[in-house]
């Protein structure tokens, strides 16, 4: 299709890089990008984007991609605990200032001819288009006035965004104990200097720290940035917590049983949002405007574009959203775990989402993995075949364990804890331990895994995970990462 006039609300990434590459793709078409606030005005600090990402950028627009990584800076990534340390090799990710990367996806969405109009809140209704790209945000306008279908998940834990003027050697996860709770901080450097720290804690902690009080509109919080500060100095390297209206937040995971009603299509966090663990708002906004862009190239018309361009994009984002998912439940629950050796926790970490197998994790980081095999076994493992070696590790399950045939969503829900009560039960009555065991399906099987590692956690015993031998890697991921002391493999 040919779009006469387009309009696109919000001077995020997502929408300038639409805006962008809008007009590269229709030059006689008009597109105006419409954002309410001031151009030299942002939220945020910095920003990652991800290998695979980059080369999706490269491919529909490299000029842009090359100021961005030039502005950027690219890091490991390390976890550190209790002084203990462990690094894993990820210098693929580059972390940008998100000032930058407006400024350079403004400078080329002007040098494309598109327009740009700051500092007047305006909506689909108020324009004189013919397509509308809503890219407004997780708090989007567009979408609560449409019919889009929209329902938000709120998380149960608690985080605030900051920053600090110097650059991290390493991204860097670090929990901190205090005497109110556990803190943890998600960190990492960007651009030239600075460092974006992303804090975050369960709400017992928060309100045993005096966190729930009121913050005054468009100011910080200047009281929990300096606890957290405090907190975390040894990170910090003595440098100051900066705030950008910080404030504490509970994570919104938006999903939208439509992304288009009429002449309006929504974009990046305004159709879908992503827990931030998995780093992946900036990287759905670009990849959702590369996609509605080749959409409407190939269309005849609008509703067949929206339709090519939600068919094309849903099942990568819901499939993200799905690990998004489950590393929030993870990281929501991460302090129960900090009895572990921080190589092991690193495995448990990469392998909690089930995105990275346990042998491809030992291909990557070899060192590592070995160290926490070792000990996990007691042993070094083989140079290869692990994840037979580690299957073959197990002892003799007990004969009398209580078998939990439970199917949940969330482990850590009202349903997770009637689990758990009825397996501390079972515990004082002479338990020896648990069988967990359920459908066969893959999903099912790391909801499993975490279950169990909950009730291990919280009533003890032996705990045996049963799954299909054609999900062994799954299952010895979940044996090195302490989900689970045993596992049974099934037809």
């Amino acid at each position: 299709m040919q779009p006469r006039r387009v309009a696109v609300l919000g001077g995020g990434p997502g929408g300038l890089y639409a805006a962008r590459l809008l007009k590269l793709a229709f030059p006689s078409s008009e597109v105006a990008v419409h954002e309410q606030g001031e151009p030299d005005t942002t939220f945020g600090f910095g920003v990652g984007l991800a290998a695979g990402t980059q080369r999706k950028l490269a491919a529909a627009d490299p000029d842009t991609l090359r100021d961005v990584v030039a502005a950027g800076c690219r890091h490991d990534m390390t976890l550190r605990v209790d002084g203990h340390v462990a690094r894993v090799r990820n210098d693929r990710l580059v972390g940008v200032a998100r000032t930058e990367l407006l400024a350079i996806l403004q400078r080329h969405a002007e040098k494309a001819g598109v327009e740009l109009n700051f500092g007047a809140r305006r909506s689909a209704e108020d324009l004189d288009a013919d397509l509308v790209v809503a890219a407004d945000g997780v708090g989007s306008v567009t979408r609560e006035q449409g019919a889009f279908g929209a329902r938000i998940g709120t998380g149960r834990g608690l985080y605030l965004w900051c920053g600090a003027d110097f650059a991290l050697d390493d991204a860097l996860f670090e929990p901190v104990r205090t005497e109110h709770g556990v803190f943890v901080t998600h960190a990492y450097p960007y651009g030239t200097g600075n460092s974006t720290f992303l804090i975050e804690t369960d709400e017992a902690t928060w309100r045993r720290a005096g966190f729930d009080h009121d913050v005054e509109d468009g100011e910080s919080d200047e009281i929990s940035l300096r606890y957290l500060q405090d907190a975390f100095a040894e990170p910090l390297r003595g440098h100051r917590l900066i705030g950008n209206r910080t404030r504490w937040l509970r994570f919104r995971t938006v999903h939208c049983a439509r992304w288009s009603a009429g002449n309006t299509v929504l974009l990046g966090d305004a159709a879908h949002t992503a827990h931030f663990s998995i780093g992946s708002g900036t990287k759905l906004a670009m990849e959702d405007a590369i996609g509605l862009v080749e959409a409407l190239r190939d269309a005849p018309d609008a509703t067949e574009a929206f339709a090519r361009y939600e068919a094309d994009r849903r099942p990568a984002v819901e499939r993200l959203q799905e690990l998004a998912r489950r590393s929030q439940l993870w990281w929501e629950s991460f302090p129960a775990r900090l009895h572990l050796p921080v190589e092991r926790l690193m495995v448990a970490y990469m392998t909690r989402a089930g995105n990275v197998p346990l042998d491809r994790f030992a291909a990557t980081s070899p060192d590592l993995v070995a160290t926490a095999l070792t000990q996990y076994a007691g042993t070094p493992p083989p140079a290869d075949g692990l994840v037979d070696w580690v299957l073959e590790q197990q002892a003799t399950p007990p004969a009398d364990l209580v078998t939990i045939d439970d199917v949940v969503t969330d482990p850590w829900d009202a349903a997770g804890d009637a689990v758990v009560a009825r397996a501390r039960a079972a515990r004082e009555r002479g338990a020896p331990g648990f069988r967990f065991t359920g459908p066969g399906d893959r999903g099912a099987l790391l909801t499993r895994l975490d279950l169990a590692e909950r009730v291990r956690l919280e009533a003890g015993g032996v705990i045996l995970v049963a799954g299909p031998a054609a999900l062994r890697d799954d299952l010895a991921a979940g044996l090195v990462g302490a989900r689970t002391d045993l596992i049974e493999e099934t037809a």
